[in-house]
């Protein structure tokens, strides 16, 4: 293993790959965050991942990988941003974070652990999108509300 960094750009590249062969595309793009919010509900269900699901599995590399995608991404549409990692943090995993070239900080990792946990109401992409609405050049697609949208139960008459 290398350093924090390194494990990022390596991780970031291989969830690309992995979510390919879900037919998840990540293209470094905001809008691809919804392909990880689709990827969560897909192998989620209530904090818990679905049994023979991907996440039951891998777990801490999916959400690491994922994490060091989003923060990659981040970073590439907000020009300036750069990785703070600590390399000596036991945790350093746990702690990594972005600053943006405003200075304002962002922890992609607690966020891909939150999106886990507590569902769409934390969605990546809705998170993406507001940190990066000001420095990126990505209008909000509204085809992510057809994602979130909840249908009735058949069973449910009222």
């Amino acid at each position: 293993m290398g350093t924090l960094k390194q494990d990022i750009k390596e991780q970031s590249k291989w969830i690309v790959k992995a979510f390919a062969a879900d037919k998840l595309k990540l293209d470094h793009s905001i809008r691809s965050f919804i392909e990880i919010d689709k990827f969560f509900n897909k192998h989620t269900s209530n904090g818990i991942a679905k049994r023979g699901g991907r996440l039951s599995i891998n777990l801490g590399s999916v959400i690491f990988s994922t994490a060091a995608y989003i923060g990659e991404t981040i970073i590439k549409k907000v020009p300036g941003s750069i990785w703070i990692t600590d390399d000596d943090d036991p945790e350093g995993e746990l702690t990594i974070s972005v600053k943006l070239k405003d200075g304002t900080i962002i922890f992609p990792m607690e966020r891909v652990m939150k999106r886990f946990k507590n569902g769409e109401e934390d969605s990546i992409y809705v998170y993406g999108h507001l940190i990066t609405k000001d420095f990126a050049n990505e209008e909000f697609d509204d085809n992510y509300w057809n994602l979130t949208k909840k249908t009735k139960p058949w069973w449910k008459i009222w």
